[in-house]
């Protein structure tokens, strides 16, 4: 029996180990230069056994390309084309997008999944969608983040941000300075902003701190040791993963935010109610109600997890990815005492030319200085550490004298952070310098060498709502407050290697003193 059992458990390691390395020799069968991946987890084991963020991870594998214009890397048995010059993307992502319409289906969705699951919402989200499916939806959403419709949406962000302020006037401590925990406080802002703008809600996370809106969706955007391991799990076995019904998210919490977008509708549609979100445009592309637009466009057969998935998706990544650049905003700014000085001298000419009236919107994208400030913090900090698309036709691209032929099927990797801190493209990188997108110097930042909201057709959609929402907390608390290091804060600033979130050790700290 003993004998067997041994046998049987030879075999098994024999399996999988011819499994995990079935693609090792992918780049040295093409004749190009790759990173030499570890067993089962290609290059990304360090990020893994956190030992390194993900940040780090890919910055070190960007700098050991060297100069290779294609370098071969591994996200565990996937074979990536890390793309490292600014040409080579440009014609990916413009030139031949037809060729690199999608990102990867790293979340399994097929075509003839069941319209009414909804346990996988993020594989029906615009990230995910594909050919003619995504570009209807993307032509949908697109009204939503429009300049005009920014503005409408700027005095329901600026609601918030003056609540998100009062809340700390009302501490009894702020005289002597308070010591702010920044992710709490800026994730309670985007998911109250979130809240309005999507939702139609009215909710103050500041005032009722545990709500069940913000408490559910800090449950969803938590990266647990466990939760982790189930992404691991699930992009390497999708389809038993499918065959289980493993939810990558918290049932619990999708089920409540599942609910709340179909309840809406409900309630909207049985009302007639009109409300300039993000729910009205959805169901106007399904027809329910009518619009100038929908009238003369077809209109598209959308199920009620494509709606929903929309709406789950924006307020995952607005409510974690844009808290992220308001914390590294506050944290440069506060190690930056030039800067700070510089910027708050910017308010205060804004405030006394708005007399005493609210922060509009003209106002505040009227801040060149703000503006350099965020740009830069994207530089150095993108939320997005990579872009990735997925070849969907064969494709041969000449590279220093060599045929490099990508196929369909292919994954090219764009490395967001190994360009922004390349100083080849940008001098002293580690420094915090927002003078780089100043007029006179914005100019020279060499083209597709710059990409925080991704590039070409698939870039974020979002893009103007994170900005405008990051720019907004920013004046309020540099009008009425001096950012100083906090007992906790992380100086010099270094990643946490805890997953796959951009976050100091120790977490965002900040101690803000009042003017």
């Amino acid at each position: 029996m003993l004998w067997e059992f041994l046998g049987l458990f030879v075999i098994a390691c024999g399996l999988f180990y011819r499994w995990a390395t079935a693609n090792n020799d992918f780049f040295k069968n093409r004749n190009l230069p790759f990173a030499k991946p570890t067993l089962y987890f290609g290059n990304m084991a360090q990020m893994f056994l956190k030992k390194k963020s993900m940040f780090d991870v890919v910055c070190d594998l960007y700098n050991k390309g060297g100069s290779s214009k294609i370098y071969g890397i591994f996200e565990q048995r996937q074979p990536l084309f890390m793309i490292k010059d600014p040409d080579l993307i440009k014609q990916v992502t413009i030139k031949d997008f037809d060729h690199f319409i999608n990102h990867r289906n790293v979340f399994g969705t097929a075509s003839d999944d069941d319209p009414h699951d909804m346990s996988n919402l993020f594989g029906s989200s615009l990230f995910s969608m594909r050919d003619s499916r995504w570009k209807d939806m993307r032509g949908t959403l697109s009204p939503a983040f429009t300049g005009s419709k920014m503005r409408q949406m700027f005095s329901l962000m600026n609601q918030v941000a003056k609540e998100a302020v009062d809340c700390l006037e009302r501490n009894e401590q702020i005289d002597q300075g308070i010591e702010l925990d920044l992710k709490d406080y800026c994730t309670r802002f985007t998911n109250d902003v979130i809240a309005s703008t999507a939702f139609g809600l009215q909710v103050n996370s500041f005032k009722d701190r545990d709500n069940t809106f913000y408490m559910m969706g800090k449950t969803l955007t938590k990266f647990s040791f466990a939760q982790n391991i189930k992404f691991l799990l699930f992009f390497t076995f999708k389809r038993f993963s499918k065959l289980l019904k493993l939810e990558l998210f918290d049932k619990k919490s999708t089920d409540y935010f599942v609910r709340l977008v179909l309840d809406a509708m409900k309630y909207r549609k049985e009302h007639n109610i009109i409300r300039p979100d993000m729910i009205n445009m959805l169901m106007e592309a399904q027809g329910i109600f009518q619009s100038d637009k929908t009238k003369t466009a077809p209109v598209r057969e959308w199920s009620d997890r494509d709606i929903v998935a929309q709406c789950f998706v924006f307020f995952f990544a607005g409510f974690e990815t844009s808290a992220v650049l308001m914390c590294f905003a506050a944290h440069e700014i506060m190690e930056n005492e030039d800067v700070q000085q510089k910027l708050f001298e910017e308010v205060q000419q804004v405030d006394q030319e708005l007399e005493g009236k609210e922060l509009t919107y003209d106002a505040i994208m009227g801040m060149k200085y703000l503006d350099q400030v965020v740009q830069e913090v994207l530089r150095k900090w993108p939320a997005a550490i990579a872009v990735d698309r997925e070849c969907n036709k064969d494709i041969t691209y000449e590279v220093d004298g060599q045929s490099v032929e990508i196929k369909k099927g292919d994954v090219v990797w764009l490395p967001t952070c190994g360009f922004h801190r390349d100083p080849q493209y940008f001098e002293n990188p580690i420094k915090f310098d927002p003078e780089r997108f100043s007029e006179e110097n914005k100019a020279n930042i060499q083209p597709f060498t710059y990409y925080p909201f991704g590039l070409g057709q698939r870039n974020c959609i979002g893009s103007r709502f994170a900005l405008l929402e990051a720019k907004a907390v920013i004046y309020y608390l540099l009008k009425n407050y001096r950012f100083v290091p906090a007992k906790k804060s992380c100086i010099p600033l270094e990643l946490d290697s805890s997953g796959f979130q951009l976050l100091p050790k120790g977490g965002f700290w900040i101690k803000l003193v009042p003017r």
